[in-house]
């Protein structure tokens, strides 16, 4: 008698439609590899973009101060707004948290523009901006702010962003397509 150690796979109707919809062509478009491929690769240089255009408004490449949408303008304005979501650090500290903010997002703005590390320098970019949501949202400025520029939302999308299947780089002339291996 031989005893199976593996317990029968649990009947699942809705993955077991969308895969016979996927043998006949009528599977929905989000279902496909090459959505997925093309959100995530959409994730991924907007994520860049959001975080490189930010260190560029604070040394003032988007305008001065008070041009619109422009949050900062120059350095000094950035750094008075880190000490004040960061009400904890002593004054000392602030100037050294606005340097460390402004090299990690140097950082994980070219690295996920360039499609390096992509899965790591994803989470790393959903920590450092939940610390952002959670700082501003606990600073005493309330919850607006961070939910009108959507911090949560980025610091889920880049943590997704970090779940999802890896994809060459090579994929891109492919569409999105794995290279077929022999």
């Amino acid at each position: 008698m031989t005893i199976s150690h593996s317990a029968p796979r649990p009947a699942d109707p809705a993955a077991d439609a969308l895969a016979a919809a996927h043998r006949l062509g009528l599977a929905p478009p989000w279902a496909s590899p090459r959505f997925a491929w093309a959100s995530a690769l959409l994730l991924r240089l907007g994520l860049a973009a959001a975080f490189l255009s930010a260190v560029a408004d604070r040394f003032g490449l988007w305008g001065p101060p008070g041009t619109g949408n422009v949050a900062w303008g120059e350095w000094g304005r950035f750094v008075a707004y880190t000490g004040a979501i960061n009400p904890w650090a002593p004054a000392w500290m602030v100037p050294a948290l606005a340097w460390s903010a402004t090299a990690l997002e140097t950082a994980l703005g070219v690295g996920l523009l360039a499609g390096v590390w992509t899965r790591a320098l994803a989470f790393a970019s959903g920590m450092l901006l939940l610390a952002f949501a959670l700082a501003m949202t606990f600073s005493g400025r309330g919850v607006e702010a961070v939910l009108s520029y959507s911090v949560y939302t980025a610091a889920g999308g880049a943590l997704l962003l970090a779940a999802a299947p890896a994809v060459p780089f090579g994929a891109l002339a492919r569409g999105g397509q794995r290279a077929r291996t022999p």
